[in-house]
């Protein structure tokens, strides 16, 4: 075993330790972006302007840990199993329950949110084959402007509700982004199909 190898091995092992999960700073703001999500879905489960501020509130501080988990995570090398796991899960039932909620108040297309949902669990799927085929594909690039505009355009959405207004800028921006969000999502998303295909393709024909 050269060293890289035995590097490799000692970073999954300190995944768990003791049988324990192994938590570092990045994985537990990442736990901590999912127990959010029920706080956020509780504020938010019901029509007030004081509920919808603090559901925003709670809403931007779980879409902010996205952020930094990942930085912390890279900036400390801190990058473990359970993180890789862990994070996509967590951004997908963040945005998730956000559409679904949209949805119930009549802020967002029913068939806008499923395409969207549909989509984060198709990517999931093939990403959970490709790694029992053996390979990592890297997550597209246009998936971050994705992420952006799902999080401001619910963001924006979940505030219209403080002024209790159907129609206005709030609205109207919420909406844009994730249309614009859906374009990132659908390309990055047959990009990345594309790309676990090839590369499956190349392994047995």
């Amino acid at each position: 075993m050269n060293q890289s190898e035995v590097v490799k091995e000692k970073s999954e092992q300190n995944d768990v330790i003791m049988g324990e999960v192994y938590l570092n700073l990045p994985n537990s703001l990442t736990l901590l972006r999912i127990l959010l999500i029920p706080v956020f879905v509780w504020l938010f489960s019901e029509s007030s302007p004081d509920r919808a501020l603090a559901a925003a509130l709670v809403f931007a501080c779980a879409a902010f840990t996205d952020f930094l988990d990942g930085y912390l995570a890279r900036k400390s090398g801190q990058i473990t199993n359970l993180g890789k796991l862990l994070d996509p899960v967590a951004d997908k039932l963040l945005v998730a329950s956000g559409l679904i909620l949209l949805v119930q108040f009549q802020r967002v297309a029913v068939w806008l949110a499923i395409v969207m949902i549909a989509r984060e669990m198709i990517v999931t799927g093939a990403r959970v084959v490709a790694a029992k085929e053996g390979f990592v594909v890297p997550a597209d690039s246009l998936g971050k402007f994705k992420v952006i505009g799902q999080i401001g355009g619910i963001l924006c959405l979940i505030l219209q509700g403080v002024w209790a207004q159907s129609e206005g800028p709030l609205a109207t921006i919420g909406t844009g982004l994730l249309y614009i969000a859906l374009f990132f999502s659908l390309f990055s998303g047959w990009r990345y199909l594309m790309q676990i295909f090839k590369k499956i393709s190349s392994q047995y024909w």
